[in-house]
């Protein structure tokens, strides 16, 4: 009777076991399955949402079958479960649920590119963040001054001071973001190429030069002529001249400049318009790229005083006001 009593409970025990064991070995298989997906698909992982919510709702959309075999691994084995991060993930065909889970909490976000381009004004670069898709809008509502005191910048002019480049942003940034990014790599570079400036440069500060590359950079797409151009403006301002560029008067027409400037305009009082005024105007009028940086504080030496457009993106330099005219009735009156 013992016997048989000690050998039912034998059976007992091994038939325990093997369900443990067996259903331990089931919930592995599970976690370890591959996701139902033929292509790959985006899913998002929302701001504010757990893992248990994450599972189910990845359990409702499809990709995976079991969503209890994830919600068991986070109350038994926490430290396999990462934390998730908000953005979006690429899934792909043959990833298994583990894999799944783990990039959800890994860096591997979609993201999207954003290019500044060189030349463009701060209004250009606000419109571009407005409409840039999946990217938080937090400044559309604030003036150019709220948004500076956002970055920690009061009293500042915003323009100049942003690096025009291309920014990848993931779902969860904001503008803010890029502002910050954009600025601090502006200030950096202007700080790298302050430091190995020319000796002998008709500007004093980092400003200064920030408000020079604009110029150059709204003067010209040629890399070859920035470093010309650069050095026409510094013999000028040597010698009492006015600057006497065509961006600077477009800038202080505003949004009044509708493609073409006007013999009116050029006369026009503006603080920018440098037929106007001595010197150059008081802020940046684009955001200068770190080409037009480094030619800001470093002029290529020559004796020209004078440069038109081409008409083909470059310029004729000119060392003497005669040789300037008959250039212009080239280039442009022929015209």
């Amino acid at each position: 009777m013992v016997k048989r009593f000690l050998a039912a409970i034998g059976v007992v025990v091994v038939g325990g076991f093997a369900a443990v064991v067996g259903g331990y070995a089931y919930w592995q298989h599970r976690l370890s399955a591959p996701i139902s997906l033929e292509e790959p698909a985006l899913y998002q992982v929302p701001a504010g949402a757990g893992f248990n919510q994450v599972v189910r709702e990845l359990e409702s959309q499809g990709f995976i079958e079991d969503a209890w075999a994830f919600q068991l691994l986070a109350r038994v084995e926490p430290e396999r479960v990462p934390r998730l991060r908000v953005g979006e993930y690429q899934l792909t065909p043959g990833m298994s649920g583990l894999e799944l889970i783990a990039l959800l909490g890994s860096n591997n976000v979609v993201t999207y590119p954003l290019t500044i381009p060189e030349g463009w004004t701060f209004r250009q670069m606000r419109e571009l963040l407005d409409n840039a898709p999946k990217l938080e809008n937090r400044t559309a509502e604030l003036g150019d001054d709220e948004i500076m005191s956002l970055l920690g910048r009061e009293d500042t002019f915003p323009e100049g001071w942003f690096f025009p480049d291309t920014y990848r942003y993931h779902l969860g940034m904001s503008d803010v973001d890029i502002l910050r990014q954009a600025l601090s790599r502006m200030e950096r570079i202007l700080e790298e190429v302050w430091a190995a400036r020319n000796d002998d440069l008709t500007i004093d500060t980092p400003y200064e030069a920030l408000i020079m590359a604009s110029l150059i950079e709204r003067e010209t797409g040629a890399p070859e002529e920035r470093r010309e151009i650069a050095g026409v403006f510094k013999r000028r301002m040597e010698q009492g001249m006015r600057l006497q560029t065509d961006p600077t008067v477009i800038y202080g027409m505003g949004e009044r400049y509708e493609g073409r400037i006007t013999r009116a305009d050029l006369r026009e009082a503006t603080p920018y318009n440098t037929y106007v005024i001595d010197g150059m105007p008081p802020t940046p009028i684009a955001l200068p790229g770190r080409a037009s940086l480094e030619a800001a504080v470093n002029p290529l030496p020559g004796e020209t005083l004078y440069f038109v457009s081409r008409g083909d993106g470059t310029h004729h330099f000119s060392r003497t006001l005669r040789e300037h005219n008959n250039a212009v009735n080239r280039y442009i009156r022929n015209r």
